[in-house]
């Protein structure tokens, strides 16, 4: 959980997930959704804190400024600073069989709105917005495949405003998380929270075979960024879920971003392969891991040649 933030539970998700979602957005004197500007961060946790500040900080290039830590005096999270809305949280202490994806999170510019809006399709939230220990305001609900999904108003006194400005190094590899891959067991109890509930639009499907839909995109109803389905009808061991729980960072020119990488001082310390490939949406890609499997994208926001693949026809995976 991000700096705070009480955790909630959405009552009713299980295989019946998508029709109580419709039944509570059939609820009478629905308030208007607030807006819904793009991801904040995506967190992560670790077994090492030391290696991930390599990888963060070192071969990512992004600044740390600034930590939390628990009364004992050990640390609590650390934040990697993508740009003046975007983050990295870091956890410690991580169960080398749990999944390594924490939360994801949405930044909103009337968080207290989104609250009431979502009690009143029937979700359950505090009865206020609670601030966290950074000055910003959150909650966090769960959506239907159990991710925990925090949403945040920068309040101006908090670390993250205060902030503003500082800590932008040159040496980023990127400057925007692009989207956040998220495994996804059943499509249609997904769309119900995302797309009818939350206002998510659908950019893109894609499929490896042509057999079964493997992903879609969702983008924010109020801003470009998105999730990605990563569609399974078996869900991976929660350990091995760092690949498919990803980061994506979108590179203005894939050849400069690999260039970049080859020369960081801090090279030595990354020993897998920089492999670039085209991905079956036709972009230049190049797959990074943290030391604890944790897949960063990065990915040009343009096709190769210019050549958009069609959506996929596919049907979604049979839920087991």
């Amino acid at each position: 959980m991000a700096h705070g933030a009480t955790t909630l539970v959405m009552p009713g998700f299980g295989t019946r997930s998508a029709a109580l979602i419709c039944v509570c957005a059939g609820l009478a004197a629905a308030a208007e959704r607030p807006r819904i500007l793009g991801l904040a961060h995506v967190a992560v946790a670790v077994s090492d804190v030391q290696q991930a500040r390599a990888f963060y900080g070192g071969i990512l290039g992004f600044a740390e400024p600034f930590l939390l830590r628990n009364d004992d005096g050990s640390l609590s999270m650390t934040f990697f600073k993508i740009n003046e809305d975007q983050y990295v949280e870091v956890f410690p202490g991580l169960d080398p069989s749990a999944d390594r994806l924490r939360h994801i999170a949405f930044h909103t510019d009337n968080v207290e709105a989104l609250r009431a809006y979502l009690a009143s399709r029937g979700i359950q939230v505090p009865d206020r917005v609670p601030k966290g220990r950074i000055g910003n305001s959150n909650f966090t609900i769960k959506d239907p495949d159990g991710h925990l999904v925090e949403f945040v108003k920068y309040e101006p006194d908090g670390w993250t405003r205060r902030e503003k400005g500082k800590h932008l190094g040159a040496n980023r590899v990127s400057t925007r998380l692009l989207h956040a891959g998220i495994l996804v067991g059943n499509i249609e109890a997904a769309n119900a929270f995302y797309g009818e509930m939350l206002g998510f639009r659908e950019t893109w499907r894609g499929s490896r075979d042509g057999k079964t839909l493997d992903w879609v995109n969702m983008r924010v109803p109020d801003g470009d960024d998105y999730i990605e389905y990563m569609l399974y009808s078996k869900m991976p061991a929660p350990n091995v879920r760092g690949v498919q729980h990803h980061i994506c960072l979108e590179v203005p020119d894939g050849k400069q971003a690999l260039d970049a990488l080859e020369k960081n001082p801090n090279r030595n310390t990354y020993a897998r392969p920089l492999e670039p490939r085209t991905g079956t949406n036709r972009r230049w890609q190049l797959n990074l891991y943290d030391a604890d499997g944790t897949r960063t994208e990065l990915m040009e926001p343009r096709t190769v040649a210019g050549i958009a693949p069609p959506p996929a026809t596919a049907p979604p995976p049979i839920v087991r």
